[in-house]
């Protein structure tokens, strides 16, 4: 069995404030974009002789390379997670095709984490409401939750509390721009100083898109911006194709455009750049 996880961006991203548990609150709207990695199991472990190396998991994977050890891969993580409450998993042998661009700001290993929940649940009929798939997701990271509903929607606390809600982005299209820079988002966030906002993004994403320019932020491009020049270039460069929106996407670094569909735009960026149009 096979699922295919997408990417998301964020218009906007206020961190609003520090709280007690060490987590910030924050405000932004997820919206899922067509680019997609590919997570399957392939089939069971049955060779009594041998022990999975990790707690009846075989994890390998293709495409992109997967940073950082299997231990702390979320779809593993994911695994383990279930495992806990459901013992009578069987053990498994997974495999990760990895599309989305990684530390980039658009949620690639949040979707492979959040989708495997869902991928074990309909292979093994484990019967998980929306709430239990929240909170599983949740415990795998702050955007996870957000893949379990995967439609537009306003995510407030630390993303696991959202609210649907519908705009209509059909006349225009994406253009996704990755300068293959890393950023740590533990870095991001010791960087920011959480500010409420004075106008909260659920009124500016039902207005014009055109006035988001000026309203819409996202608080991580400051931090961002002032180490890394490269990345606020980019921003600079989608207005001056003719964007009428753009920003960073979550903690970086990817940066989007968004044009009129009928636009045709030439992008020139370096060759080892992320570059993609993508359809709404």
């Amino acid at each position: 069995m096979v699922l295919f996880p997408n990417a998301k961006i964020n218009l906007g991203l206020n961190i609003v404030r520090k709280r007690k548990d060490g987590y910030h609150d924050l405000e932004t709207f997820f919206y899922p974009l067509n680019i997609y990695d590919a997570v399957e199991i392939i089939s069971e472990v049955n060779d009594k002789t041998q022990t999975p190396p990790i707690d009846s998991i075989t994890f390998h994977s293709s495409g992109l390379t997967v940073e950082g050890s299997i231990e702390n891969n979320l779809c593993v993580k994911a695994y383990q997670l279930l495992k806990k409450d459901f013992p009578l998993l069987p053990s498994i042998k997974m495999h990760l095709h990895k599309n989305i661009p990684m530390g980039a700001g658009l949620g690639g290993g949040s979707a492979d984490g959040a989708f495997v929940l869902k991928l074990l649940n309909q292979k093994y009929h484990l019967q998980l409401s929306q709430q239990q798939f929240i909170n599983y997701a949740l415990q795998l990271g702050s955007d996870c939750p957000f893949f379990i509903i995967n439609k537009p929607c306003l995510a407030t606390s630390r993303g696991e509390k959202m609210s649907e809600i519908n705009i209509d982005l059909s006349t225009y299209k994406f253009l996704l721009v990755n300068p293959q820079i890393h950023i740590s988002t533990s870095w991001a966030f010791a960087n920011i100083q959480p500010t409420v906002p004075i106008k909260p993004i659920q009124q500016i994403i039902t207005q014009p898109i055109h006035t988001w320019k000026e309203e819409l932020v996202n608080d991580f491009e400051q931090p961002v911006f002032k180490k890394y020049a490269s990345i606020h270039s980019l921003k600079n460069e989608m207005y001056k194709m003719g964007a009428i929106y753009a920003a960073m996407s979550g903690s970086g670094s990817t940066v989007f455009g968004i044009f009129e569909k009928e636009k045709k735009i030439i992008p020139s960026f370096p060759q080892n750049y992320f570059v993609q149009e993508v359809a709404v």
